[in-house]
């Protein structure tokens, strides 16, 4: 794999590592049951890992709503089909980030007002500064220090880079 557009690390696997289990933690005192909703595609590795140390009951489905990285306004479509059925139930939702946080209120919006769950919370493995609100219990392990374009662990750049281990910093000019 071409690793050219990959820069500083910003989290290697032990940090991930940490931030999964601090997530976790927080998730395992307030849940004793609930439904996993992983936003995909970048959601699915943070989802893997977190939802292996969750100590509660949980159902699993999937949301999606493509968008560009850095994009401040996604207004692609939602695609959710409630395989499992949320309402009156307590959902998490689980991304891989949350950078400008438009795209993670829209979906949130979306499940509460078209499925009535009982409560909606977001959970990630970071959250970038200047985010908008999100009508949520947002769960996380980081707070990045600026808004970087960053790669790797579900965060893609010209659907390219998912795959790397850790988070990057994205160099573009290559």
């Amino acid at each position: 794999m071409n690793h050219s557009h990959a820069g500083k690390i910003i989290l290697n696997e032990s940090a991930i590592a940490e931030g999964v289990n601090l997530v976790a933690d927080r998730l395992n005192s307030d849940f004793s049951d609930a439904v996993i909703i992983t936003v995909t595609p970048g959601g699915i590795f943070f989802t893997a890992d977190l939802t292996r140390k969750l100590k509660f009951d949980v159902e699993m489905d999937y949301i999606s709503c493509p968008h560009t990285p850095g994009e401040r306004n996604n207004a692609s479509e939602i695609v959710f089909h409630n395989n499992i059925g949320i309402e009156g139930r307590h959902v998490i939702v689980i991304d891989d980030a949350i950078e400008s946080g438009g795209t993670m209120k829209r979906l949130v919006e979306h499940l509460n007002e078209k499925y009535n769950p009982q409560s909606v919370s977001v959970a990630v493995l970071f959250v970038k500064p200047g985010r908008i609100s999100i009508p949520a219990r947002c769960y996380y392990a980081y707070e990045m220090e600026n808004d970087d374009l960053l790669i790797g662990y579900g965060m893609p750049w010209e659907n390219k880079f998912r795959n790397l281990s850790c988070v990057s910093q994205l160099i573009k000019d290559n």
